[in-house]
């Protein structure tokens, strides 16, 4: 069985995309489409830069969504179609257009206000986010809980492989950060965001995005999609949108989400858009799913050779 997977915010580079733009039409189309859908030109943005407007988050998002659908509509036009899907956070979007569950103009105009929502839900440099190495989730969770002190920190992506981001308040991450090392963290690394994902800090970015998302025209997808809040396959359009709803705040279950797919029988994944963080996680959390990266047209070319 195959699996499609699509990255989520942090993925996001300048040029990304272009090459498969400037060498398919359909890709090219794809940009074009998001350009319209949002009124400006966010494949100059994408393509060109500069970095310091591509990695606002309210960018970002839409960005890489952009990206990655222009891989899968590629892929798909030459007849691939996978049994799974699941994206990492924002990824999840990806993988909901991508299954149809609701349309690329959707998603993209979601997206945009979700990334704008969570920004604004704390001020500039009053979160912080950071990536605890070598300890076992539920050692991470427990340095969390000891230094907490009253502010909100948590585990954000259980990432798998010894690897869990964990957000809240600037000082009480360092403070965690600080825990977590005592209690056996090979290292700690904080991370260059703009704002502290998934945790209860961003629940006023999940009021505000819960009624658009209540709203949004959304079918039956027509691939199980894994979903980050629950680890498990969903095919309820009602579920789905309420699970991107909790996903603002919950923690996206990575690992488990891989397991998962794993247990369903996933020998193969391809991970499309920017980059290869994702590649780099399956690899680690799943020793029986070969992972790809298709974000280049030679990657594009390849799967092509080995589908035929």
């Amino acid at each position: 069985m195959i699996a499609f997977l699509f990255p989520g915010q942090g993925s996001q580079k300048v040029g990304m995309g272009r090459a498969l733009a400037d060498a398919f039409p359909i890709c090219r189309e794809t940009f074009e489409e998001a350009d319209a859908a949002l009124g400006e030109r966010l494949s100059r943005i994408v393509f060109e830069g500069p970095d310091d407007q591509l990695i606002l988050t309210e960018n970002a998002q839409p960005a890489i969504l952009a990206t990655s659908i222009a891989a899968y509509r590629l892929l798909a036009s030459g007849g691939a179609k996978p049994d799974f899907v699941a994206g990492h956070s924002l990824g999840e979007y990806s993988a909901n257009v991508a299954a149809e569950t609701f349309g690329f103009a959707d998603g993209l105009r979601i997206v945009r206000r979700r990334g704008r929502y969570m920004q604004e839900a704390v001020p500039v440099g009053e979160g912080a986010m950071a990536a605890i190495l070598g300890l076992d989730a539920d050692a991470v969770a427990r340095a969390c809980a000891e230094a907490a002190e009253g502010d909100v920190v948590s585990p954000a992506n259980l990432n798998g492989a010894g690897q869990v981001v964990i957000a809240g308040a600037r000082a009480a991450v360092s403070r965690a950060g600080d825990r977590a090392k005592a209690l056996g963290a090979k290292r700690v690394v904080p991370l260059p965001v703009s704002a502290p994902f998934h945790c209860a800090l961003m629940k006023p970015a999940e009021d505000r995005l819960a009624p658009e998302l209540r709203a949004l025209a959304v079918a039956a997808p027509r691939i199980p999609i894994v979903a980050n809040v629950t680890a498990e396959p969903t095919s309820d359009p009602v579920v789905i949108k309420r699970l991107l709803i909790d996903q603002v705040t919950a923690p996206v279950r990575w690992e488990e989400s891989v397991q998962k797919l794993a247990a369903l029988g996933v020998t193969r994944a391809y991970e499309l858009g920017a980059g290869s963080v994702l590649k780099g996680l399956v690899k680690r959390i799943a020793e029986t799913i070969e992972v790809t990266t298709i974000g280049e047209p030679h990657e594009v070319e390849a799967f092509v050779k080995g589908a035929a």
